[in-house]
């Protein structure tokens, strides 16, 4: 039976703030929350006494010996105390998790400005401790023994893809290879060097495989970063300087183990875009001015072309080898520079993609800006395919 076709949610963003992502100078997860919290109130307009609830996205326990976050930003907005504050996690979805809060909370009737906050400090932990750590977003039972960790997870679906629809390694060069040119343009991305088809498609003493037939050039990036949003209803965004508004905001799971479903397919996220372009009112994806999506590996953007229905099933390569998602494609996809240039930290990425969807559509974006940006699609998603969350955004 088909899920009943529920209402966009009424509410706007009103005001962000974001963080360059890499190696930052911030020693921990409350220091980089502090950089975003004040600044997304006063990007605003509004005084932070106005905020009447804050939702704070953070990975579980393993990047932080701090397992309950969600006062930290009392210490540099003092102004939130006695406010409820809530932790979110979703693995790589916890912040679109923190902003599904939000808007829960907006639609209660329960205040009128949420404050969402994501943010992650993985720098300092040893790299082999984050692949420990990411597993956690894997099913443990079957999973946690796959060599090459979470990149060993996409590595296989990536084998699994190539033995149904042949070798794409072509095309998961050219995704790598248009976000890394993307990211040039982003003053916040992790690596702002565009580097070319010819050296993501080639293994190297630089680009060796990690998991194959995934690549180092395959792979997003280990960063520290934090961003945040500040989210009003309709009604009040109306007197605001700048608003975007949640046109559609879908979230779907699917089941956790990878045996369980075809992995190839993307169920979940299909189920996803299927569900928000309908709420949004729109008949294909095509319809939308630009998308940032989760290319958390470069097999799972090829995966999303075909989820989101840019192509047919097993017909991704198409849009990376015909230029259809580069920035002056049909669909633009990732101008950010996407998780692969920008940055992965992972619970300010869903934030992070809400951030520079609404800056495209308030013609904010400075090099980054695209010529038509009306309304924007946003996929974020935890785990391999399993919590899978799609907004769409326009200007209000």
């Amino acid at each position: 039976m088909p899920a009943p076709t529920l209402a966009a949610p009424e509410a706007c963003i009103v005001g962000w703030a974001h963080t360059p992502f890499g190696k930052a100078e911030e020693p921990d997860l409350e220091s980089l929350l502090a950089r975003v919290g004040r600044a997304a109130i006063e990007d605003a307009g509004i005084s932070p006494a106005e905020i009447d609830a804050g939702f704070v996205g953070v990975f579980g326990e393993g990047f932080t010996n701090q397992g309950f976050p969600s006062s930290l930003i009392l210490q540099s907005v003092p102004e939130l105390r006695f406010k409820p504050i809530t932790r979110y996690e979703n693995a790589c979805a916890t912040g679109t998790a923190a902003i599904h809060g939000a808007l829960d909370f907006l639609a209660a009737g329960r205040g009128r400005f949420a404050l969402v906050l994501g943010a992650e400090k993985m720098t300092a932990t040893p790299g082999p401790q984050v692949g420990e750590i990411l597993l956690n977003a894997s099913y443990r039972k079957t999973e946690q023994d796959i060599k090459g960790g979470f990149a060993g997870v996409f590595g296989r679906i990536a084998e699994a893809y190539f033995q149904r629809h042949g070798d794409q390694s072509d095309a998961l060069a050219a995704i790598a290879a248009k976000n890394h040119k993307n990211g040039v343009d982003n003053p916040w991305a992790q690596m702002r060097k565009d580097l070319g088809f010819a050296f993501c498609r080639a293994e190297s003493e630089k680009n060796p495989f990690v998991a194959p037939p995934l690549k180092r050039t395959d792979c997003s990036l280990v960063s520290d970063g934090a961003a945040a949003l500040v989210i009003t209803d309709a009604e009040t965004a109306k007197a605001m300087q700048k608003a975007v508004r949640f046109r559609a905001a879908v979230q779907v799971n699917d089941f956790l183990p990878i045996a369980a479903r075809d992995i190839t397919r993307f169920e979940g996220p299909r189920e996803a875009w299927t569900r928000a372009l309908d709420q949004a009112g729109l008949g294909a994806v095509t319809d939308l001015s630009f998308v940032e999506t989760h290319d958390c590996f470069t097999i799972a953007e090829l995966l999303e072309y075909e989820a989101m229905g840019l192509t047919p099933e097993g017909q991704g390569a198409r849009a990376a080898l015909e230029g259809w998602t580069a920035a002056d494609g049909r669909l633009p996809v990732n101008r950010s520079g996407g998780l692969k240039s920008k940055g992965h930290p992972i619970g300010a990425t869903g934030i992070s993609m809400h951030v520079l969807t609404a800056m495209q559509l308030t013609d904010t974006a400075g090099a980054m800006q695209l010529p038509k940006a009306e309304i924007g699609g946003i996929f974020n998603m935890g785990g391999a395919a399993v919590a899978n969350y799609v907004s769409i955004l326009e200007r209000a």
